[in-house]
């Protein structure tokens, strides 16, 4: 068995590597990582980010967004988002983005790893997953960068808010929301007080 072939056994489809990580296998890893990517066994994302495809019927598949984000922080501890998901909330966003918003504690900035585009936030919390109230909380914190009509957009929040699970939606916007946006939270929440009385 070829030194080449002893570090493809530790490979497994579907997962992305760092070099780092492979050179634990590897005496000449730089010329072993040219080989696999020119025989197609790995992909390359970006430095020093190497992606294994999964082979399907529809041919190789790429890694999940997850583990691909997951390689190239080094950690696990992140949430995936997008823009794309506050369509969901039915308070009339509808455009598509063709961006994946990575929450984090390392890194921030746009990287553009294989062909998809990651926008890194670092933020000091975010949850384990998405909820309904930390996605309007985040839908507020982000509006600006919406193609929507902002006002429509929010007006339609505050009365989305009012109908929402209040507890859930205080401790998100506690958690999670910028200064701008828990003002914006406190006034939705007392006129829809003010309307309920």
């Amino acid at each position: 068995m070829t030194k080449l072939d002893t570090l493809k056994k530790h490979l497994k489809p579907g997962n992305a590597y760092r070099r780092a990580e492979l050179a634990r296998w590897s005496a000449s890893v730089d010329r072993h990582l040219k080989q696999l990517v020119e025989d197609g066994t790995l992909k390359k994302l970006s430095g020093g980010l190497y992606v294994y495809p999964k082979e399907t019927v529809f041919g190789p598949a790429p890694a999940s967004d997850k583990e691909v984000v997951g390689a190239f922080l080094k950690d696990d501890t992140f949430l995936l988002a997008s823009p794309n998901a506050y369509n969901s909330l039915g308070v009339g966003t509808t455009q598509l983005y063709d961006k994946t918003v990575v929450y984090n504690h390392k890194r921030h900035g746009e990287f553009q790893l294989g062909s998809r585009k990651f926008a890194f936030r670092m933020k000091p919390r975010f949850p384990r997953s998405l909820t309904q109230e930390f996605l309007l909380v985040d839908l507020v914190n982000n509006v600006d960068q919406l193609a929507e009509a902002k006002d429509e957009v929010l007006k339609r929040v505050a009365q989305r808010a009012a109908s929402s699970d209040r507890r859930r939606l205080d401790r998100a916007v506690r958690e999670y929301g910028n200064e701008r946006t828990k003002k914006f939270f406190e006034r939705a929440l007392r006129a829809s007080e003010l309307h309920a009385a």
